[in-house]
């Protein structure tokens, strides 16, 4: 057999391996010539969307953002809020008061921003000029003179009835008088026998010791005094009600009394909120509850008032009158920002306090309400974390959801103990807030489709994206954030040099060299160590080589497990070639994720062929250490393998693939080209290139496509190299697809730039595996067979013998 030599096939230069960001091209000598940065950078799209959901007052409007940590999603809600809360109107402030028609439902009062501490103050001042002028009334000479009118006419009243009733009882040889029954004398008609009057006892005592009175004078005494005895119930009760009539006219007599002062007090609170009608009808109910507790403000020793002998009510002037204000935007200017970092259901809907002594729990009150940020937040904006919300129990989602749908508000009503009765629970009420919960396209997604109220009144998304264009304005606003950085946090200024690498690692960062990114938490973190390593040298100005000490320092710090692997491959424990030539292996790339560092480590992957209809056979499938992804791959490689070669014969084969030495699950389609080129040397003898790794998944029609992570495989497998000896000849396959997003590490570049190493960019299976073998793939011309000394005609040429010897065997 004569092989046929593959065709020369280029690599990529050294320019095609990174984007540099040319300082000069920078408009600034260093940043301290630049305007910092206030606003949000490279997020057009979503800003577009928040300023919508902010804007529209339609119901279910509320905001849901999405985007990953770092790309300014809290900075931006902030800074959108701000501009626009001082352009509407302060919300009212919420107070909470007695409801004296059912106390245990206290009564909200909305009132215009900054009245509910006034209203509060006014209270307290009514209370305290009613106990300075009530207790005056009540002891001028002409109100005590009246009183005593009163006691007199009732008092005489009295008499006259008990009086005519004692001659009455007189004049028919009976008498009244009072018997002492422990402490309590009562009134009795008792006979008068020998001039003295008797208790009926007695005198029946008397009659059984000597004879007299008789029996039949016992009897007549007994028929005289039982009508007397019920008239004088009749007495008794009359007096009674003659008591209560005193007792209703002092009340009349005090209130009308007291009415003014209480009109004039109440009057002066009134005269503030004249445009709240819930305020006046509550004032009015103060004002009669006033006449009807005038006891609290005058003492016990002016007697109940009337209501008071009704219903035998007690209560605390102080706490009745006092004004809880729940919410106070006295302070406030336009509509409130809120950022809620614990949104239990106490922060979010309010609650009632308990105060529990050793002696017992104090009584539950509407001065023991407590407001949540709803409360806080109505008229205006409250910014949630979706991750703190699902934290909490689904009651405190469900919960959300019911206000913002209904626009009412309920603070949790509080019990009896822990599973008694309802005490007291506050009257709910309207609110009108805007809610922007940020959290991520995971959860996003989940509550869309399985929450229907989610998409009734979460109906405006605003992604975050990672990236933005890569131009000159996009550089000039990295100066701009990194001098703001500079203002605020007191750092050195950086020069157009230092600027220069941020916005390379930027890039990096984006994955793409015509974009940049936008996660600018992770750009803030490499200009503050910069800065500390230029301090360090004694440097006044940040350069490139602080930063790129700084980016050094960072992949130091988070390399420990990138080194440990890398030492096992040195060592020979995991086996890879770096040189030579062999059939049916080759060196995958696979990227591994430490957290805030991902690097790219080699892998041998395998293949072996044999006679037989298994077709494909995936070792990490079948133990159960393969992933979805990568089980797709492995069917995809199996479908080009038939297109390929079995058009005009069975496809008779039985190959396994498999990633040598891993122990750990395996996911991705990056290795699918990896593995086909295995097969293919494995069916047609030609061995690979060990000094060359392959990334790339496949389409079924032999198309190498892109993958993911290409600069952290390629330094992966250059560092081993490194590590093993560079012999000038060693590099990567990658799909040409990836070129675009190369931004690979200087060491990199300069070792292609010195010829020590190369990238091999890849569009199709049958130019990945000419590289590979130095054999051409071969082409098939209609129905013409491959030619023979290609690696495709050596693979139709092994696999119809395999069908022949299958043919042959089970005929």
């Amino acid at each position: 057999m004569t092989e046929h030599a593959a065709p020369a096939h280029p690599t990529l230069a050294p320019e095609d391996l990174r984007w540099y960001c040319d300082p000069g091209s920078l408009p600034f000598a260093d940043t301290t010539e630049l305007e910092p940065h206030r606003e949000i950078i490279g997020q057009a799209r979503a800003l577009r969307a928040i300023q919508l959901g902010l804007e529209m007052d339609s119901p279910g409007y509320n905001i849901f953002v999405t985007g990953f940590v770092g790309t300014g999603r809290n900075t931006t809600i902030r800074s959108v809020l701000e501009r626009l809360d001082h352009d509407r109107e302060t919300p009212p402030d919420l107070c909470y008061v007695h409801n004296f028609v059912d106390r245990d439902r206290p009564k909200a009062l909305v009132v215009p921003a900054g009245r509910g501490r006034r209203l509060a103050a006014r209270m307290k001042l009514l209370l305290r000029r009613l106990e300075r002028d009530l207790p005056q009334v009540f002891e001028s000479e002409e109100y005590l003179r009246q009183r005593h009118a009163i006691v007199e006419r009732f008092k005489t009243r009295q008499r006259e009835g008990i009086q005519a009733f004692e001659k009455k009882v007189e004049a028919a040889g009976f008498a009244l008088v009072q018997v002492q029954a422990g402490p309590i004398a009562n009134p009795q008609v008792v006979p008068v026998w020998k001039g003295e009057p008797k208790i009926l006892d007695e005198l029946e005592t008397e009659a059984a010791e000597s004879g007299s009175p008789t029996s039949d004078e016992l009897k007549e005494i007994h028929e005289k005094l039982k009508p007397f005895s019920e008239e004088l119930q009749s007495v008794v009760r009359e007096a009674v009600r003659i008591e209560t009539d005193m007792l209703h006219r002092f009340a009349e007599h005090a209130q009308s009394t007291a009415g003014p002062v209480a009109a004039r007090g109440v009057e002066m609170v009134r005269e503030d909120f004249r445009e709240c009608p819930e305020v006046m009808k509550w004032l009015d109910q103060v004002e009669r509850d006033v006449l009807a507790h005038l006891s609290e403000f005058v003492g016990k020793s002016e007697g109940p008032s009337a209501e008071e002998v009704e219903e035998d009510t007690a209560s605390d002037a102080e706490t009745r009158y006092a004004v809880n204000v729940v919410v106070d935007n006295s302070e406030a200017k336009g509509a409130p920002v809120v950022v809620e970092n614990m949104p239990t259901a106490s922060q979010l809907f309010g609650l009632i306090d308990r105060v529990v002594h050793p002696d017992g729990e104090e009584p539950i009150d509407h001065t023991k309400i407590r407001g949540g940020s709803l409360h806080r937040a109505n008229g205006g904006y409250l910014v949630l974390n979706a991750t703190d919300v699902f934290s909490e129990s689904a009651a405190v989602w469900n919960a959300l959801k019911r206000t913002l749908r209904t626009g009412r508000l309920e603070i949790p009503a509080a019990t009896q103990g822990v599973f008694g009765p309802v005490a007291l629970k506050p009257e709910p009420v309207c609110i009108s807030v805007k809610v922007v919960l940020i959290g991520d396209v995971n959860t996003y997604s989940v509550l869309h489709a399985y929450d229907d109220d989610f998409r009734k009144i979460f109906k405006v998304r605003a992604d975050f994206d990672t990236e933005m264009p890569n131009g000159a304005t996009q550089l000039v606003d990295y100066g701009r954030f990194v001098q703001r950085l500079v203002e605020e946090e007191s750092l050195p200024p950086f020069d157009r040099t230092a600027v220069a690498r941020i916005a390379e690692y930027g890039v990096r960062l984006a994955g793409r060299r015509n974009r940049i990114s936008t996660r600018f938490n992770l750009i803030a973190d490499a200009v503050r160590e910069a800065a500390y390593f230029a301090r360090r040298s004694g440097a006044e100005t940040v350069g490139s080589e602080h930063v790129q000490e700084a980016l050094d320092a960072k992949d130091d710090r988070n390399a420990l497990a990138m080194e440990k692997m890398q030492e096992l491959i040195e060592e020979g424990s995991i086996f890879i070639d770096v040189d030579g030539m062999k059939r049916g292996q080759l060196n995958g790339l696979a990227v591994f994720d430490a957290g805030e560092f991902a690097f790219g480590l080699p892998s041998k992957i395998t293949a072996s062929v044999a006679m037989g209809n298994s077709g494909i056979i995936n070792i990490e499938r079948e133990a159960e250490l393969s992933g979805r992804t990568y089980d797709k791959g492995i069917q995809i490689l199996s479908g080009y393998i038939r297109q390929k070669y079995a058009q005009e014969k069975p496809l008779t084969l039985s190959a396994s693939v498999c990633f040598e030495q891993s122990y750990h699950g395996v996911d991705g389609d990056s290795a699918s080209s990896t593995e086909i080129y295995a097969i293919l040397s494995a069916l047609s003898g030609f061995p690979l290139r060990q000094d060359l790794a392959v990334t790339g998944s496949v389409n079924q029609k032999g198309d190498v496509q892109p993958i993911g992570g290409v600069n952290e495989k390629i330094e992966g497998f250059f560092d081993v190299c490194v590590r093993m000896g560079l012999t000038g000849q060693q590099g990567v396959l990658i799909p040409a697809s990836n070129v675009a997003e190369l931004m690979l590490a200087e060491r990199v570049v300069q070792a292609v730039r010195d010829g020590r190493f190369h990238i091999f960019p890849v569009h199709t299976i049958d130019q990945g595996i000419e590289i590979l073998t130095g054999v051409a793939a071969g082409e098939r011309y209609g129905k013409r067979p491959y030619p023979r000394g290609t690696v495709n005609g050596q693979v139709d040429l092994r696999l119809r013998e395999m069908a022949r010897a299958m043919r042959d065997y089970t005929s």
